[in-house]
């Protein structure tokens, strides 16, 4: 049979159906594409007109493609792709080819550029034909006086609006020149646009990894599969607990692997046992939380090695082609207690060196497993680990102290280093290890910079990550869990997080079948040793310390707030991105406290009085 003109040709069924099936590669540990950030150059089609803008339209498409591609990266390293239109789009035909064009290259951002005016709705079609309904639109406009480029912008950005195509408006404050680079405030807006644009990508068509169900009643671990779909474009994926019992028993991972994390394990770290008779012996215990650790990362994203017939003989195991693939999980949560801690070891050792920057491989990007299953608090540490690209730290709100409450227990007063109070952050013994150090301060100015940045240099210089690595080993110590609560046994990763670290905490929340986000920037403290030895006695000292005072708020207020017993922390202030994030996916901000004018999200919250509850019900959920 002939094929139509222009139809692609037939598959060769007959060989496909001989074919046998094996582990395919893929460029990155997750299968998906690369998020594509497309620029879209615009401009005034009139003969004349458009001769006089086409070189400098083009200067401008240029400075933004320079600065995404430089500056804009996935934790992995990889860099955001970014794609231009094939011309400047001025009229409904050259909107409809840059179209084509953006839908062969995968795109799921724009970015619209014009320094002068342009027939933005009727001519250009651009509501309809340029995108679709999940893409992430923004628009920068040159504020210059003869060249109205914020004129086009505004008469654009309510375009949009009317037809509730939210887009993120750009236009420099002030008088701007062409000359040189992009101003700062508008360099810093197309930067958070990119970076957030490139998290909501990432997400879409992977899966969260729900081993187990829900632990010890914590409604943080209840999977809610249809939000996942709906909100981050996450599928959910469930196994048993019995999925990693069963490959333990059968030896169902990589022996050598597990040797060499041993190894590293033994070698490096300081280790405390606790006293008396214990579940398992040292080694074996250290064994078994090893095991679990790659099982665990091998059902997220496979292992090519568990396909293989030669290495399964081997080390003793049945390969198996489809249980070696995984999940094509981007994160994933571990039930533990009391299902599996009861009887076994707890997850402590694999949440915490996932969750980490680095393993006995080396440095790598960290993986997001939550603790307990709580998925709520996991895709937070999704969201803030893809615009920040460092490790999260999962934690308890364990405690609120107060200046009167440290003085009545120490006899301390801590009323100048903390006034409003703190709160102290700590779980059992899953805490990331980058958090035992101060990440930001390995690289100059750390402190300063945006953390997607201090994650490159990072990640460029293979003398900071050995640092990163040799000092977070040197401040951890695996401590001996508490047979009270886990009578399996277990390992934490305790260490104190250093002081004056500026750090962000975050929580989503569901309320009935929708989504909330709570966003609190803030600093780490250094407390007294006397004061922080005393509140880690009375707490449990085998876990984590991390010590945290919120900005411009009481430590009272964050805790009566936040919405249940755990939120996620990053490395640096990235409230604003996390709330530009949330806008992008349609999810409210209930609170937060990053400063006013630091808020970027799309003019269609102006129409809607700035409300950020209003606006997300009136343009409902992004994936539907």
């Amino acid at each position: 049979m002939k094929t139509n003109a222009g139809s692609c040709a037939c598959p060769d069924f007959k060989h496909l159906s001989k074919a046998a099936r094996g582990f395919a590669p893929a460029s990155r540990a997750l299968v998906g594409p690369v998020p594509t950030i497309a620029i879209t150059p615009v401009a005034d089609g009139r003969t004349g007109a458009y001769e006089s803008n086409v070189a400098g339209t083009w200067r401008m498409a240029e400075k933004v493609y320079r600065l995404i591609t430089d500056n804009v990266r996935l934790p992995d390293g990889t860099p955001v792709r970014v794609v231009t239109a094939p011309e400047i789009v001025y009229g409904p035909r050259t909107g409809a080819l840059a179209q084509a064009y953006y839908v062969k290259e995968g795109v799921s951002a724009n970015i619209w550029v014009s320094r002068s005016w342009a027939y933005s709705d009727e001519l250009m079609s651009a509501c309809a034909g340029i995108g679709g309904s999940e893409w992430q639109h923004a628009a920068y406009g040159l504020n210059q006086t003869d060249r109205p480029g914020a004129v086009w912008l505004k008469a654009f950005t309510a375009a949009m609006d009317e037809k509730r195509r939210p887009i993120f408006a750009i236009y420099n404050p002030d008088l701007e020149s062409e000359d040189g680079d992009l101003p700062p405030y508008v360099a810093d807006c197309l930067l958070r646009f990119a970076r957030c644009a490139a998290a909501a990508a990432e997400m879409r068509g992977k899966n969260y990894l729900s081993i187990g169900g829900v632990s010890m009643g914590i409604i943080g671990s209840d999977a809610r599969r249809n939000l996942m779909q709906q909100v981050f474009g996450l599928g959910t994926v469930s196994v048993d607990m019995v999925a990693v019992k069963g490959r333990m028993e059968r030896g169902f991972y990589d022996h050598d692997e597990l040797e060499k994390a041993f190894q590293f394990f033994r070698k490096n770290f300081k280790f405390d046992f606790g006293k008396g008779k214990r579940p398992l012996p040292p080694d074996e215990l250290i064994r078994e939380c090893l095991k679990m650790t790659l099982i665990t990362r091998d059902l997220m994203v496979g292992n090519p090695k568990l396909a293989d017939p030669k290495i399964g003989q081997a080390q003793g195991f049945k390969a198996d082609i489809e249980l070696a693939q995984g999940c094509n999980a981007i994160m994933a949560g571990t039930q533990g207690q009391r299902a599996w801690t009861d009887l076994y070891p707890n997850f402590d050792v694999t949440e915490s060196i996932l969750g980490s920057s680095f393993d006995w491989n080396g440095f790598r990007a960290p993986y997001i497993v939550a603790t307990e299953n709580d998925s709520k608090n996991g895709v937070g540490m999704l969201a803030a680990g893809l615009v920040s690209g460092l490790a999260q730290l999962f934690a308890d709100i364990r405690t609120n102290w107060t200046p009167a409450s440290i003085k009545k227990a120490t006899g301390k007063d801590i009323s100048k280093l903390a006034p409003q109070g703190f709160i102290d952050k700590r779980n059992s013994g899953a805490g990331a290890l980058d958090y035992a150090i101060d990440v930001l301060s390995l690289v100059k100015d750390g402190r300063t910079l945006h953390p997607q940045d201090v994650a490159a240099a990072i990640a460029s210089n293979p003398k900071l990550q050995d640092k990163l690595m040799r000092d977070a080993i040197a401040d951890t110590t695996y401590m001996a869990a508490s047979l009270e609560y886990f009578p399996g046994d277990g390992l934490s990763s305790h260490y104190r997080t250093p002081g004056g670290i500026p750090m962000t905490a975050y929580r989503y929340n569901a309320i009935g079948n929708e989504l909330t986000c709570s966003v609190v920037e803030g600093e780490t403290l250094e407390l007294p040793r006397d004061v922080a030895d005393h509140v880690s006695q009375v707490t449990d000292r085998t876990w984590p310390e991390t010590y945290w005072a919120p900005r411009d708020m009481s430590s009272f207020e964050y805790m009566s707030r936040i919405g249940p017993n755990h939120d996620a922390n990053s490395f640096g202030l990235i409230g604003a991105d996390l709330l530009t994030l949330n806008a992008m996916l349609r999810v409210p901000v209930d609170f937060h406290n990053v400063p006013k004018d630091k808020i970027f999200r799309p003019t269609f919250w102006d129409r809607c009085g700035g409300d950020d509850f209003r606006a997300c019900d009136k343009l409902g959920s992004l994936y539907r």
